[in-house]
């Protein structure tokens, strides 16, 4: 069964180390499409995005503007804030794939999660191993451990993507972003490692619970 909505970025956020366990306060309002707001009835009505700890709130606190809902809540199947609500429904749309794939907050999560993997796992004199850095996120995630085939693919796609980034810095700058890279790292090895962690979110596994 997949969780709820307001779950499905609660995980990435969580994983990622980046979720604010605050409890209480006003609603926060996580990144979205520029003007989304806007095509509501009210065209005064504003996003006004929240930076700092608040952008990485439960989702529980998300505003939910009922002309204009959340995208990402509403993709993932959250219940009409107006009406009352005895069951969730659940749907299984490409649409739902793409947002993981490209929404701002999962992107974020990416890069912090390829960030940890980094920091976290431990090797030789080069750094950490794509080995372990597979065993890892796949623990984070998944709370397992790859099979032999799904390791062996996922060394194959780690190393492609970062032959890749090392003979293309802007795509390996592209996708790092501004954070500090962890110390001693470099860019391509950080840039595969969240491309790994993109592919991982993105699984049906990620968001589901059997």
């Amino acid at each position: 069964m997949r969780v709820e909505a307001e779950i499905v970025r609660d995980l990435a956020l969580c994983s990622s180390s980046l979720l604010h366990a605050r409890i209480g306060g006003p609603s926060v309002y996580p990144p979205q499409p520029a003007d989304l707001v806007k095509l509501g009835f009210q065209k005064s009505l504003s996003w006004p995005t929240s930076t700092g700890p608040d952008r990485y709130r439960r989702g529980m606190y998300t505003f939910f503007q009922r002309t204009v809902p959340y995208p990402m809540l509403i993709e993932f199947d959250a219940a009409d804030s107006s009406t009352s609500c005895t069951r969730r429904e659940r749907s299984n749309t490409p649409t739902q794939a793409l947002t993981l794939w490209n929404d701002p907050v999962f992107i974020e999560c990416a890069q912090a999660l390829g960030r940890r993997m980094i920091q976290d796992t431990t090797g030789n004199s080069t750094g950490p191993t794509p080995t372990q850095q597979i065993d890892y996120v796949f623990n984070v995630c998944l709370s397992r451990r790859p099979s032999a085939a799904e390791r062996l693919v996922l060394i194959r796609f780690y190393e492609k993507q970062r032959s890749r980034y090392q003979s293309d810095h802007v795509a390996a700058a592209a996708l790092t972003g501004r954070a500090t890279l962890p110390k001693g790292a470099l860019r391509e090895n950080v840039a595969a490692a969240i491309a790994l962690a993109r592919t991982i979110i993105n699984l049906d596994e990620f968001i589901t619970r059997e």
